[in-house]
C-alpha cells in the first residue's frame, strides 16, 4: 500500500475505470481515421492516444494510473520491430506482441 493517505474512490470502490463511452468512441474513431488517412504511418500515435486515455482513466486500489509513453518513442520501436520481422522472414512477429506489452508496462505508473 502507498504511504500517503489519499486514495480515490468511486461508489465505495477503490478500483475503477472513470472514462466515458462517448470519449471512448471519439478517441477510437479519431485513431482509426488518423491511421487510415496516413496509411498506417501514424498508427503509433493513434495507439498511444487510445491506450493513454484508457490508462489515465484507470484507478487501482485507490491509486490513479498514468501513461507516459510517446508516439515518437513507440515509432522508433515500431521501425526496429518491422526491420526485425523482415530480416527474420516474419518469425520475429511472434515476439512483437510481447515487446509491445513490455513497452506499455515500462511507460505505465501510478500518479499517487
Amino acid at each position: 500500500m502507498a504511504t500517503d493517505n489519499f486514495y480515490e474512490t468511486k461508489n465505495g470502490r477503490t478500483s475503477f475505470f472513470d472514462g466515458g463511452l462517448l470519449q471512448f468512441i471519439g478517441w477510437t474513431i479519431l485513431g482509426i481515421l488518423v491511421t487510415v488517412f496516413t496509411l498506417g504511418i501514424c498508427y503509433p500515435w493513434a495507439f498511444t492516444m487510445i491506450y493513454g486515455w484508457k490508462i489515465n482513466h484507470t484507478v487501482i486500489e485507490g491509486r490513479r494510473m498514468r501513461f507516459s509513453g510517446s508516439a515518437f518513442g513507440l515509432f522508433g520501436n515500431w521501425i526496429k520491430w518491422l526491420l526485425l520481422i523482415i530480416i527474420t522472414l516474419g518469425i520475429y512477429s511472434f515476439w512483437v506482441f510481447i515487446k509491445l506489452e513490455d513497452w506499455k508496462a515500462k511507460n505505465t505508473s501510478f500518479v499517487n
